[in-house]
């Protein structure tokens, strides 16, 4: 396919960014403990630069294709899907970046496979090289993951034998199968929702988030994304039973994605059935798809207790900063309430979440896929832990179903501040790094300032 000479330059300018972060990830990712570099390193610190840099090239190539996309003439999605493609490749080689979850993830697939209770004990448990990996907060922490992506894990544990490269390359490709899962389902969802597909398409698939943290990091977040859109796709096309269980699937990968249920309800009825029929309907299906998954899988349920994993006093989010700010104060005063303040602040977040999805419902119920991508994100931000990817959870069917370009604005800006809030080791930044990275994003807006330039200038032997 030939593309237009604007389209081709996001192209080879956002595969300059995600090569340049694949480069920097070589010193600078999260490594493999025995080919960690300390930081202070002069290689390490030239990947930081580099990783920092690619991340400005990123965002600059997804910022001009979304001018693109808003022009006269916007590319086609199957455009903007080999667009995805090129810029995704660089990535699918690299070493995990900006997280180390997916140690965790394989040391969890490496617990199923031994027949250890990946709920009720860490990796720690494991031991060995995988339980090494793995970041020294969940060493020791059971599982949030429902059985649906533990059966996978281990199913990868089993045919890589415990190697790590083949472990992290097999866990890329099953990120990289819910991308395409997210991919297909946005212009279907868009189409429904009265959006344009190819603007779907740039906000919700192309997105910075997803290429550093689902392709680069290979969370396991890309699945339940995944599974939970094209869910929505199947009940939109009167197939609500498949629709219930997709979303489930994805709940069992994920839990948020149980909200997905509220949506399937709403499609049925909006296409004739009655309110009591479609939640009976969905409620035996979602229940015998966690039946015969979590049989399938042989982990039991103790990913229910376990769901309170991510809520450590050490993650941060809105209701623990807050948590820790008040108990600072009443350990000041002298108060006994102290120990209190920050499980205190994560019930009223999740008050507050709760209360916000039930007036979202309330007045977008006319439009579930919109007030499902709300729910979403409120969630996310409310919650008791809060990651960039996690503002994934929302974007993706806002970027769907959002009903003006200003929410698509203020949802592209989010993305911009999150793509560079995390260091692609995964770890906290010193003021070293914090310098580092500054310096490489610089960099990068020097040097696409400069090309700016050098485009208006005009051409030798020609009047201005």
């Amino acid at each position: 396919m030939a593309f237009p000479a604007d389209l081709r330059r996001c192209q080879v300018l956002g595969l300059a960014g995600t090569a340049c972060l694949a480069l920097g990830g070589e010193t600078a990712g999260a490594l493999p403990a025995a080919d960690l570099l300390h930081p202070a390193s002069a290689r390490a610190a030239l990947g930081l630069v580099g990783v920092y840099f690619g991340v400005v090239l990123l965002i600059a190539a997804w910022l001009v294709l979304g001018r693109l996309v808003r022009g006269p003439r916007p590319p086609e999605p199957r455009s903007l899907l080999l667009v995805l493609a090129a810029w995704a490749a660089p990535l699918l080689l690299a070493p995990p970046l900006f997280s180390r979850d997916v140690y965790s993830y394989l040391a969890q697939g490496a617990m199923v496979e031994a027949h250890l209770d990946v709920y009720a004990h860490g990796p720690a448990r494991l031991g060995g090289p995988l339980a090494d990996e793995v970041a020294p907060l969940w060493r020791h922490t059971g599982a949030p993951y429902g059985p649906v992506f533990l059966v996978v894990a281990a199913a990868l544990s089993g045919l890589t034998r415990g190697e790590l490269p083949a472990g992290l390359f097999g866990m890329r490709l099953v990120a990289l199968a819910g991308v395409a899962l997210m991919a297909t389902a946005l212009p279907r969802l868009a189409r429904h929702s009265g959006a344009d597909p190819s603007a779907a398409l740039w906000l919700g698939a192309l997105n910075p988030l997803v290429l550093l943290h689902l392709v680069a990091g290979a969370h396991n977040d890309a699945v339940m994304l995944g599974l939970l859109g094209v869910g929505l796709v199947a009940a939109l096309g009167r197939r609500p039973l498949l629709g219930a269980v997709l979303v489930t699937l994805a709940a069992l990968v994920k839990a948020p994605a149980v909200l997905g249920l509220a949506a399937v309800v709403v499609l049925q009825v909006r296409a004739g059935r009655s309110p009591a029929t479609a939640l009976v309907a969905t409620t035996v299906a979602a229940a015998g798809t966690t039946v015969a998954a979590t049989a399938v899988a042989g982990t039991g349920y103790g990913w229910v207790g376990a769901l309170n994993t991510p809520a450590s006093p050490q993650n941060w989010a809105l209701t623990t900063l807050l948590g820790r700010v008040t108990r600072a104060l009443l350990e000041h005063l002298g108060s006994d309430l102290a120990p209190l303040a920050i499980p205190a602040w994560h019930a009223l977040g999740i008050v507050a979440a709760v209360t916000a999805i039930a007036l979202i419902w309330l007045r977008l119920r006319r439009r579930p896929v919109y007030a499902l991508g709300l729910s979403l994100a409120a969630v996310a931000a409310l919650g008791p832990a809060i990651r960039p990817w996690y503002a994934l959870w929302g974007l993706f069917l806002i970027a769907a179903a959002a009903p003006s370009t200003s929410v698509r604005h203020r949802t592209a800006a989010v993305t911009g501040v999150l793509a560079l809030s995390v260091l692609p080791s995964g770890g906290p930044a010193d003021t070293g790094q914090f310098v580092l990275a500054v310096s490489g994003g610089a960099l990068a807006v020097v040097v696409l300032w400069q090309a700016h330039q050098a485009e208006l200038a005009p051409a030798p032997g020609r009047a201005a």
